[in-house]
């Protein structure tokens, strides 16, 4: 008999369950093939958006979209327009039910298991395909799959060491959407950090700003300091190096950042004759303070390893 057996929705950036079916056979064959879930949950940031992964007498189908994946587990004759049509509907009712906002800021894994009310209902209704009355969402989805099939995985692919991190375009022509590498995310922002990004900008102004009032003064007078030129803007481009370190992340991060905060206190100090030490300490603190911010912004961590 073909039927839907269970379904789960998992954060992608660390496989963080957030809400699952809760009637699931609880026999030790089917504890094996939700490790898959489990598995599977791990490498979601690396895989494309929508997959298959078949294992004998049952198939894992997922879709992600978001920043949410929603996986399920149905028998291996189930047909593949059903699964994802079904994937689909928990897609669009958890978007509309709840704001993105709070799945990206969760820490509690199953949060939202209210959900799995919706996930029955759902789940009957596919598991009764007499009663579907998704004709016309089932001719798009055929059409779509025609189109763009669902990337294979197969078990082997699944452990192995390096996981899907080798795949290349070539191995998957379906998709618009693969990654060769995990993106590496930093840590929810701050109010802290929000405010020393704006303070960056504003030194980062303040500098160009001079920086073209010396220009000028350097035409006007040619015994003017070319050298104060260079380290307005020098210190310009430190403080909106300083924005992108805290927004995206990069290799040696933490070090590039106190190398920025030494030129700004370098540009600083050479400019001492030309700024009050009012001025000075302003430009200075900032750039303390951005500093601080990026290295309190760390790139996430993996969640502890829930058994999805």
């Amino acid at each position: 008999m073909s039927m839907i057996l269970s379904a789960s929705v998992v954060r992608v950036r660390d496989g963080l369950p957030l809400s699952a079916s809760t009637d699931y056979d609880q026999s030790t064959g089917m504890q094996e093939f939700r490790k898959y879930f489990k598995m599977l949950s791990k490498k979601l940031s690396q895989l494309p958006d929508r997959c298959t992964l078949k294992t004998g007498q049952y198939n894992i189908n997922f879709i992600s979209s978001l920043g949410v994946s929603y996986m399920m587990l149905c028998t291996e004759n189930y047909p593949s327009v059903l699964a994802f049509c079904f994937l689909d509907e928990l897609q669009k009712e958890f978007i509309t039910t709840y704001n993105m906002m709070k799945t990206n800021t969760a820490v509690r894994p199953y949060c939202f298991i209210e959900f799995d009310n919706f996930i029955q209902r759902t789940k009957q209704r596919y598991n009764n395909t007499r009663s579907l009355s998704t004709k016309m969402n089932l001719a798009d989805m055929q059409t779509e799959i025609k189109l763009r099939p669902p990337y294979q995985i197969s078990v082997s692919e699944l452990g192995s060491a390096n996981g899907f991190a080798n795949l290349s375009v070539a191995e998957y022509k379906g998709t618009g959407k693969i990654s060769a590498a995990p993106h590496q995310r930093l840590e929810p922002v701050t109010l802290p950090g929000i405010v020393s990004f704006v303070l960056s900008l504003l030194c980062g102004a303040l500098n160009l700003i001079r920086g073209f009032h010396a220009i000028e003064s350097l035409l006007q007078n040619e015994g003017e300091d070319f050298s104060y030129i260079i380290a307005f803007f020098l210190g310009t481009a430190a403080c909106l190096y300083q924005c992108y370190l805290f927004v995206y992340y990069t290799g040696w991060r933490n070090a590039k950042s106190f190398l920025t905060f030494g030129l700004i206190c370098l540009c600083n100090m050479y400019l001492y004759e030309l700024r009050n030490l009012w001025q000075l300490f302003f430009h200075v603190t900032v750039g303390a303070f951005s500093t601080l911010q990026i290295r309190l912004r760390q790139p996430q961590g993996k969640s502890p390893d829930y058994n999805v």
